[in-house]
């Protein structure tokens, strides 16, 4: 049995014909009779009777009619509660980021939303490989991943939306002699030692892209995920980097240098299942995101020249 089936029920015990019934749900006699019949093979025993030309409930009928009320009052009240959750502006939002881009956005996000009414985020830090960032979004409402400016699009179980279109410069100590160039090629990087992330993460691709611009390998004298810890890598001798133009706080031993000759550019977009911006929290938090990601643009003042 369903709802539309104890409705139709309930109402052909109120109004006493098939025929009241179809006028007052605007369906066809012939709809509401194929629908009692369907919930009557589902109960053991007759739910109506023939009362001269009328059709009319049984005992048993009647006693479904009455638990058909309470069905759809129980339904109306968990609508209401849905709706009102749906619309609440201050529930809470779950957010997860990879490192570099939870180091740039939470603190906006957590600014932005610092009032009274606002949706409540629940942060979390997600370091994982490109293809894993969809799963991620079974378990947290927004999810902010990487992916370079010319990999495949994410698949169609989620909803992408685009923060940032954010440029990886070289990193190099400020002593470094490429520091005096104010822009780099392949060819110019090719036989320097680097700091490569591990495998499967997107700064590892344009690596490889820079190594066939250069028409030589690079030698990968380290492997480290986390920009932090390759800042200071960096710093002391370890090698070159491919660094985030935006999202790194900068580092006076560093200087950064955009590298000609490949795309070298990430995307870094917040990933969601459809169904969960029919939420006004989440919808908001979103807002929110696209904000912080002017404000962390608009940051490098510079322009793409000179970072």
């Amino acid at each position: 049995m369903d709802e539309r089936q104890l409705r139709i029920l309930r109402e052909l015990g109120e109004l006493g014909s098939v025929t009241a019934v179809a006028e007052a749900l605007l369906v066809t006699p012939s709809a509401v009779s194929q629908q009692l019949r369907l919930l009557q093979r589902s109960i053991a025993v007759p739910l109506t009777e023939k009362d001269g030309r009328r059709l009319v409930l049984t005992e048993a009928g009647q006693a479904l009619a009455g638990a058909a009320i309470e069905v759809e009052t129980a339904l109306a009240r968990a609508r209401h509660t849905v709706d009102e959750f749906v619309d609440r502006p201050d529930g809470e939002v779950s957010v997860a980021a990879f490192h570099s881009a939870g180091t740039a956005f939470f603190p906006l996000l957590l600014r932005g939303l610092a009032g009274p009414d606002g949706p409540r985020v629940a942060l979390a830090d997600a370091d994982v490989a490109q293809d894993d960032f969809p799963r991620l979004t079974r378990e947290y409402d927004l999810v902010l991943a990487h992916r370079l400016d010319h990999a495949p699009p994410w698949p169609r179980t989620v909803t992408a939306t685009t923060l940032l279109r954010e440029p990886l410069d070289v990193a190099m100590p400020a002593d470094h002699p490429l520091a005096a160039k104010r822009r780099l090629t392949p060819r110019d990087v090719a036989d320097e030692p680097w700091i490569a992330a591990h495998d499967g993460f997107p700064i590892l691709a344009t690596l490889e892209a820079v190594a066939a611009a250069a028409g030589r390998r690079l030698h990968f004298a380290h492997r480290i995920n986390e920009f932090a810890v390759v800042c200071q890598a960096v710093a002391a001798g370890g090698g070159l980097a491919l660094m985030p133009r935006w999202t790194m706080r900068p580092d006076p031993a560093l200087v950064l240098r955009p590298l000609s000759g490949v795309q070298a550019r990430r995307h870094i977009d917040a990933l969601h299942r459809p169904e969960r911006t029919a939420r006004r929290a989440v919808r908001t938090v979103l807002d929110e995101l696209r904000r912080a990601a002017l404000i962390i643009r608009d940051r490098d003042t510079e322009g793409e020249e000179t970072p």
